[in-house]
């Protein structure tokens, strides 16, 4: 069998190659190991979507802003940040209809956010529509 993601041969029927980790199912890569008691870039990723603070340390600090894997994370975890502020701010402006929708919106957005954080775990660079587009750009 050959592995997706590095392309050697795994020499069995494993669930992970012997040579990088990765899946060879879904050709996913595995977390890189944390080294010297840093965080690998899945757990950073996860990290950045905590509030916006993490996600400001983690492009200004070595060597999370190296890795554009992070780095497109924190980006998207800010605009999310400030696309959530600004909607909740326009429905409060809004008398009762907009108080009222206040209540699915932000269950919209925390079931949006609760998702990007498991798909940054699993080491996917999913792209919130919209908001996704700007933070690839802002990442590069």
């Amino acid at each position: 069998m050959v592995c997706p993601a590095c392309k050697n041969e795994t020499g069995s029927d494993s669930q992970f190659c012997p040579h990088c980790g990765a899946n060879t199912t879904t050709g996913v890569a595995a977390a890189l190991p944390a080294q010297q008691g840093g965080l690998s870039e899945t757990a950073a990723g996860v990290i950045a979507y905590i509030t916006i603070i993490p996600a400001i340390i983690f492009l200004v600090m070595e060597p999370y802003n190296r890795s554009s894997f992070i780095r497109f994370h924190a980006w998207q975890s800010i605009f999310l940040g400030i696309a959530v502020a600004v909607v909740h701010f326009v429905l409060g402006v809004i008398p009762i209809l907009g108080w009222i929708l206040m209540v699915p919106v932000g269950l919209a957005f925390l079931i949006l956010w609760i998702f990007v954080m498991i798909k940054a775990s699993k080491g996917e660079r999913y792209k919130i529509p919209f908001i996704g587009n700007f933070a690839e750009q802002a990442a590069k």
